[in-house]
């Protein structure tokens, strides 16, 4: 099996990425025990994918509690390129993740807010951006893992 860097994984790397994406904070012991490895040998697999690029960073997800996500499809101008969008948006508060993205729309954003009004701040930011020509906003009603 290759991954996206063309770089060869086999059955217990994606074991190990598996167990990482539920439990990062997981040691390697627990990891080694899970898919049959030493500490030691578990510690080096999960370097090898850190070093190959596979696995980028080591994080934390929060739960909005209280808040609110949302999807945020923006479809951007041929003036301005969509990279460009994409960097400005990143800097608006209560925007988690930004992608680039192929179809109707050409960047897609997730983000959350204490309320529907925040969402809605960040929305009304990400459309006075020069070169946004739309967006469509997606209001999450439920999350599944």
């Amino acid at each position: 099996m290759s991954n996206r860097l063309g770089k060869a994984t086999d059955k217990i790397d994606t074991k190990i990425l598996g167990i990482l994406r539920e439990q990062a904070r997981i040691s390697y012991t627990e990891l080694g025990k899970e898919v049959g490895l030493s500490e030691g040998a578990a510690r080096k697999r999960v370097q090898r994918l850190v070093d190959s690029g596979l696995i980028e960073r080591f994080t934390i997800e929060t739960a909005t509690r209280n808040g609110i996500a949302a999807v945020i499809l923006v479809s951007v101008s041929t003036e301005v390129p969509a990279p460009e969008i994409a960097e400005k948006i990143r800097s608006i508060s209560g925007v988690e993740t930004v992608y680039e993205v192929t179809g109707q729309f050409d960047v897609a954003v997730l983000l959350s807010g204490d309320g529907l009004g925040a969402v809605n701040s960040c929305v009304d930011e990400i459309r006075r951006i020069g070169g946004v020509s739309g967006t469509n906003t997606l209001v999450v009603l439920r999350k599944w893992r």
